[in-house]
């Protein structure tokens, strides 16, 4: 047996150009040798020297690792014996999984009739990307936040009082975030709203998934721009609505298709201020067409207002919920375009109506964001950082947006990147006889992300196209980018 232990500890690699210590290296080696059968209950260690001899590491090190394993009751140290694994070991261990022979098809496992039901039409979503370059859509310019403030107030709470810091917090929200939210609204948007109104989600989609819970009963009816949002519908499809593809045009949504294919629809679900992915701003006149629906059928409205602080055409349209005198629209914001992704953090503005019954989740089962980063964003806000960074934003943007329509100009009639006024993306129509799956592919080969239009469709639309992003594309990765695209094959045919 020293034998073989020996061996087993003369195999640990520990490398010490790693983040983790090696300390903490030698403990999770070793405690993986134990979990996995390689010591056995009952079993005795080497003494501590051998031990560190045996890995490479001083004695020192060999005992720090040795008294984490004890303190987890993984090992136990017996005076004048020695340690050894310990016995309840045996009971605890994990076994592995018996692998059930295949009978025809696979077997699935047994989920909820909603869900086996979702799963049929939900929109393919890839893996999210976390490193910029073009023509990624869903990251803003992380180069250009700036962390040194960030760090500064995120550090300052977490010295704060520990109950404040590492306790529950608040139900719906930190509330000097919710009051800071409030007034942001009121000064970007001509929101006006009670900071009771506003309830702190773990980003978006939980917004989503929580407005449908609350509102829909299993087949309720949905009304969903198409092409659309790729994550909402899959959230409102998981608390299992109909979703009903509605057209859009230059104006938004066209609401008269959704009047005739569901008039007793239960919740409409638009992009108003940048439309996912088209990029078209809704006109007044629908923005009225669709609150008079929505009142007459007694539904509900979710304005997603995904990238709206970063609109850099003349003047913007008021939000949806600022003309809204009905209290029929949830209004949801989030932080991971205006500051960064990871956070997971965003809110919605419910209808006072309404008020009542999210308290009431709040407080029964749902939670939020750890309260730190609550605190941090507020304070970012109040000290002015915010305001000025979506103002610094704008102006980036802008160059990158103008940047991208300069290196596409000669692809014109192939591929034809259509005007914005916001956000840091946008459509580009292709040709006719044009694959944009092929493009898609030939492009992630060449180290450029694309996507194709029709992967926010929940149904087929004729124009084929791709949607560009050009938020976190510094201008050179821009005009590379574009000329990776013109030398693909699908793409030459077309302009020789």
């Amino acid at each position: 047996m020293k034998q073989a232990a020996g061996l087993l500890f003369s195999a640990i690699k520990l490398d010490r150009s790693a983040r983790q210590s090696v300390s903490v290296q030698l403990y999770l080696a070793l405690r993986e040798i134990i979990l996995t059968g390689g010591l056995r209950a009952g079993e005795r260690l080497p003494a501590t020297r051998t031990l560190a001899a045996e890995t490479g590491v001083s004695r020192t090190t060999a005992i720090d690792a040795i008294e984490r394993l004890i303190t987890e009751g993984m090992l136990v140290s017996r005076v004048g014996s020695g340690t050894f694994v310990s016995d309840t070991l045996e009971r605890q261990r994990p076994h592995p999984v018996a692998v059930v022979p295949e009978r025809g098809a696979a077997e699935k496992p047994r989920l909820s009739y909603t869900i086996n039901h979702a799963e049929k039409s939900y929109a393919p979503r890839a893996w999210l990307p976390h490193r910029p370059r073009a023509f990624i859509t869903a990251l803003p310019a992380l180069d250009a936040f700036p962390l040194a403030h960030w760090s500064r107030i995120a550090a300052r709470h977490l010295r704060a009082d520990r109950s404040d810091v590492m306790g529950y917090g608040q139900p719906k929200g930190f509330q000097p975030l919710r009051r800071a939210i409030a007034m942001h609204l009121s000064a970007f948007k001509g929101i006006t709203c009670d900071p009771e109104q506003i309830f702190i989600t773990s980003g978006a989609q939980q917004a989503f998934s929580l407005i449908g819970k609350l509102l829909l009963n299993a087949g309720d009816r949905v009304w969903m721009e198409n092409p659309g949002a790729s994550g909402a519908r899959n959230a409102l499809l998981s608390e299992g609505a109909e979703l009903v593809p509605v057209d859009v045009d230059p104006e938004g949504l066209v609401i008269s298709d959704g009047l005739a294919k569901a008039p007793h629809f239960r919740l409409a679900f638009v992009t108003p201020s940048h439309q996912q992915p088209l990029g078209h701003v809704m006109s007044l006149r629908r923005r009225f067409e669709l609150l008079k629906a929505t009142e007459d059928a007694q539904a509900y409205v979710v304005e997603d207002d995904y990238d709206g602080e970063f609109y850099f055409g003349n003047a913007p349209h008021p939000a949806l919920l600022s003309i809204d005198t009905a209290e029929r629209v949830f209004y949801v914001g989030t932080f991971s375009k205006s500051l960064f992704p990871s956070l997971r953090l965003g809110f919605v503005v419910v209808p006072n109506r309404v008020v009542g019954a999210f308290d009431q989740a709040f407080m029964s089962w749902v939670s939020g964001p750890p309260t730190s980063t609550q605190a941090t964003v507020a304070d970012f806000m109040n000290e002015g950082h915010f305001a000025t960074h979506i103002r610094l934003m704008r102006r980036l943007y802008k160059a990158r947006y103008e940047a991208l329509i300069a290196a596409a100009q000669p692809l014109r009639g192939v591929l034809d990147v259509q005007e914005t006024t916001g956000g840091f993306h946008t459509a580009a129509y292709l040709a006719p006889g044009i694959d944009a799956g092929a493009v898609v592919a030939q492009a992630r080969d060449r180290g450029v992300t694309l996507t194709a239009l029709d992967r926010y469709c929940l149904n087929p639309i004729s124009q084929k196209g791709l949607v560009l992003g050009f938020g976190c594309a510094a201008p050179d990765d821009i005009r590379g980018g574009i000329e990776v695209i013109r030398k693909l094959p699908e793409i030459e045919r077309k302009l020789v």
